[in-house]
């Protein structure tokens, strides 16, 4: 197996980190760049200095994915998960979920952990694992290295190893270039009234936010990727479903793939994308990560996520590169707009992201249980009686409407036109009863319209003042041309 130069570098680079005094470095190549590779590479380097490796992976997939790449350099193997038997090679591929549970039975002693798809190793099951070899040295590798509830890795991580960013590996041809189709805009204002000098109630929520799905799937489908092997990420099962069932009502092939399939339905379902027996896999939370499915070549995103790194798994699994091959990203629900485009360089690091309480924000949240009336921190389960609260779901609308490719210095002119709008509406906003409405809207806290307030109140009593000075300067407050350095 050859390794291509960048692989090489990153693997030199995690040498020089462990020779500088680093236990347990991160190494970052994004999604298509062969993390799999690279530390395969690394296990065989290992074994032949006489080092036991364990690499530890948390789906089924990925087991698959790493026993075939350890085959592919002759590096015999165990596999620890359900359904195989043990062996006593050097090198064990293992399950997290699997090995979590045969901890106080198991007898192999690692020198190296490998740990894939790293951004999981703050869970519960990761963490309990890699307690159990507290000296052994462990070699992160991810394509994400971020969570969304904002922990860092810095906790089972000292040190941040950077491969190259997907705009380098397109440019070099080791992923391939893309295309993004959008909604035009994501705020509707243009069109709101005012009625006896407050906003009309019953447009603001139809014009002012779209809907959460806009344009239609399938036939958004057919303008832009008709045919082609696509992968199309839902919110849930029965929107799954949903999807699914449309397509497939409209002349396309669609299955469905989700995280309780058995292992043989959903080895069926990836086998008919690959062999073209359809052209849509219709996904809930499965597709995302350490999926290798280079034919495919059209995400279909109609789950909104505030997950950076879900969306970068998402897109990532088109950008494989084939001859003559451009990846198309078909974004109904935003997600280009909330986190950028999957090329945009991006500043990792392995600290937490800062948590504090800005100023007019509500105190935290807290949670009364039915049952015993405890009250806590919202939680599913209440910590004193155990009661479950239930699940709170809601269907996702759409709009009927087009996607157009959407450019980097597009998504600049649209930024600046949605600021442009948010800032007419505000102008709009006479009363403090208007601004708490804007702030509603546009998800603000209600401490912003009372500042809003407190400064045009401030302004006022200003230019009031000035005008006892200078009549004449009234005609001259609040326009852009008015001269602070003015002499009387």
């Amino acid at each position: 197996m050859q390794l291509r130069p960048y692989q090489e570098k990153l693997i030199d680079l995690t040498k020089v980190s462990l020779g500088h005094g680093h236990t347990s470095p991160l190494l970052v190549l994004p999604t298509g760049g062969g993390k799999t590779v690279v530390f395969s590479a690394i296990a065989k380097r290992a074994i032949e200095k006489g080092n036991n490796v364990l690499i530890l992976v948390h789906r089924r997939e990925l087991i698959k994915q790493a026993s075939q790449k350890l085959t592919d350099i002759n590096i015999d193997h165990g596999i620890i998960a359900s359904g195989f038997k043990g062996s006593d090679h050097p090198v064990q591929v293992a399950s997290v979920q699997t090995l979590v549970r045969r901890l106080e039975k198991t007898s192999f002693n690692p020198v190296i952990i490998i740990i894939d798809e790293a951004h999981h190793a703050v869970a519960g099951s990761w963490s309990k694992t890699l307690d159990r070899w507290p000296d052994a040295l462990r070699i992160g590798v991810t394509a994400t290295p971020c969570r969304l509830d904002g922990r860092g890795l810095g906790e089972y991580f000292d040190d941040l190893v950077r491969g190259p960013d997907i705009s380098s590996l397109v440019k070099k041809g080791f992923l391939c270039p893309h295309k993004v189709f959008a909604a035009p805009n994501k705020l509707k204002l243009k069109d709101i009234k005012i009625r006896a000098g407050d906003f009309a109630r019953d447009q603001l929520e139809e014009k002012l936010i779209s809907a959460d799905i806009t344009g239609d799937a399938v036939e958004q489908y057919r303008k832009h990727s008709d045919g082609l092997p696509a992968i199309a990420f839902c919110v849930s099962v029965n929107h799954a479903i949903s999807v699914r069932d449309k397509f497939n009502n409209s002349g396309y092939k669609a299955g469905l793939i989700t995280g309780k399939m058995n292992n043989k339905d959903r080895d069926e379902v990836l086998d008919a994308l690959a062999s073209n027996k359809i052209q849509v896999l219709v996904s809930v939370d499965v597709i995302s990560e350490g999926f290798d499915l280079p034919g495919v070549s059209t995400a279909i995103l109609l789950r909104p996520t505030k997950s950076e790194g879900l969306y970068l798994q998402q897109v990532g699994r088109i950008l494989r590169p084939k001859e003559g091959k451009v990846a198309i990203v078909l974004d109904h629900v935003g997600n280009t707009f909330e986190h950028g485009f999957v090329d945009d360089h991006r500043i990792w690091s392995l600290k937490a992201k800062p948590k504090r309480q800005r100023k007019g924000e509500a105190p935290p949240k807290v949670k009364t249980c039915p049952e015993c009336f405890a009250v806590f921190e919202p939680q599913p389960t209440c910590p004193e009686c155990g009661y479950e609260f239930p699940l709170k779901t809601r269907g996702l609308t759409e709009e009927k409407g087009d996607l157009v490719e959407l450019t980097k210095s597009r998504r600049k002119q649209i930024k600046k036109l949605e600021r442009h709008q948010v800032n007419v509406l505000i102008s709009r906003a006479r009363t403090i009863e208007q601004l708490l409405e804007v702030a509603k809207q546009l998800g603000y806290k209600p401490g912003w319209a009372y500042n809003i307030a407190k400064v045009r109140r401030q302004n006022r009593a200003f230019a009031n003042r000035i005008s006892l000075v200078n009549p004449q300067s009234d005609r001259n407050i609040g326009t852009k041309h008015w001269d602070w350095g003015a002499s009387g």
